[in-house]
């Protein structure tokens, strides 16, 4: 099975060897991911604005949202059932996403001429609350990034950003309730890098952990696609394999140690680290979070440059007070850790269709 897993990696992804096997193909891939990501043929404003919503980053790619349109208004209500308990025990992560999603739909009504107000209702677990009317367009380069932008889990180049863009980072990013740290200096971004190492090391050893994270690991073209969800393996750099090639090749290959060592050299060839930081523990909170850590992600891929998260510091939560402390803010909780930097970019990652995830 090592053997074939090889062969698999040594031919590329050949189209014609792939399909054989049934594992679909990397230009039908893209053809797909490019076609969800355009324009939709309906000229429906509310299903084109979910688009734009489900193009947020999430944990996992799970995707733990769902859209249920009133009249000049949307409501984000988490999807309990697409949680990941193990990782995300408090569904911190899952009101995150929430918050990156409602800052898309925000960006993207406003640019078609309904710009609105987000809110948060506590209610039922919690919802957050887009509100909206006929105004002006205001198109903008954020929302021009939104189809562009990926957590691109690759080697970056190691060129610094400059002191002009690392400010329009932190700009974008300012949103009541949520503090940004950024980490250039090379003694912290190590410190940081030794966090993640350690946090990584401690869900390795997770048996738990290992299995949540298995269930949502997508290791080929037709697999991605099918489930529309997920954490494709070859947007991370791995090879394709079969479906039931994939978990036993994880199984045997994913150790702790090589995944430390490429976490190490991830976070040496990036130009910063962006750790953000609630000024409160809960839901509305992680929402406005969300929404902080998206406007970075959508000025850095403005600006040309990736992000990837590297949240192992945030979701065990032994380490939470070191990371505080290195960030100069005892006592917080830091919320999520994203590292940027000049790269290449990588296969995009799938989403379900709009329809989906809307509420009749």
């Amino acid at each position: 099975m090592l053997v074939g897993g090889g062969a698999l990696a040594a031919l590329g992804g050949s189209a014609v060897y792939l399909a054989a096997l049934g594992m679909g193909n990397s230009s039908e891939y893209a053809k797909e991911i490019a076609s969800s990501r355009a324009p939709l043929a309906d000229p429906a404003l509310s299903r084109d604005l979910i688009r734009f919503a489900t193009l947020a980053p999430n944990g996992h790619n799970t995707q733990p949202w769902k859209f249920r349109v009133r009249d000049q208004r949307i409501d984000i209500l988490p999807d309990f059932s697409r949680r990941t308990p193990v990782v995300d025990p408090d569904d911190h992560h899952l009101f995150v996403s929430l918050g990156a999603a409602a800052e898309n739909l925000s960006l993207a009504s406003a640019a078609r001429g309904y710009p609105g107000t987000l809110g948060f209702d506590p209610a039922n677990g919690g919802s957050v609350i887009f509100s909206s009317a006929a105004g002006q367009a205001t198109p903008s380069d954020l929302f021009d990034a939104i189809p562009r932008r990926q957590s691109t889990r690759a080697d970056y180049d190691g060129r610094p950003v400059s002191p002009a863009d690392l400010s329009r980072l932190a700009e974008a990013a300012t949103v009541p309730g949520v503090n940004l740290v950024l980490l250039t200096d090379q003694f912290r971004v190590e410190r940081l890098r030794d966090l993640v190492v350690a946090g990584n090391s401690a869900q390795m050893a997770d048996a738990a952990f290992l299995r949540e994270l298995k269930s949502w690991l997508r290791f080929n073209p037709r697999q991605a696609l099918r489930t529309g969800d997920g954490l494709y393996s070859v947007a991370t750099g791995n090879p394709t394999l079969p479906d039931w090639l994939g978990p036993l090749a994880f199984d045997w290959l994913a150790t702790a140690q090589s995944q430390n060592e490429t976490y190490a050299r991830q976070i040496r060839s990036s130009s910063g680290i962006a750790v953000f930081l609630a000024e409160k523990a809960d839901p509305a909170h992680w929402v406005a979070v969300g929404r902080a850590c998206q406007r970075f992600a959508l000025r850095a891929t403005a600006l040309g440059l990736k992000h990837a998260f590297i949240n192992q510091p945030v979701e065990v939560a032994a380490f939470r007070p070191e990371l505080a402390d290195l960030v100069g803010m005892p006592g917080r909780r830091p919320d999520i850790v994203m590292r940027f930097g000049h790269g290449a970019p990588l296969p995009y990652s799938p989403r379900r269709p709009v329809d989906s995830v809307m509420l009749l």
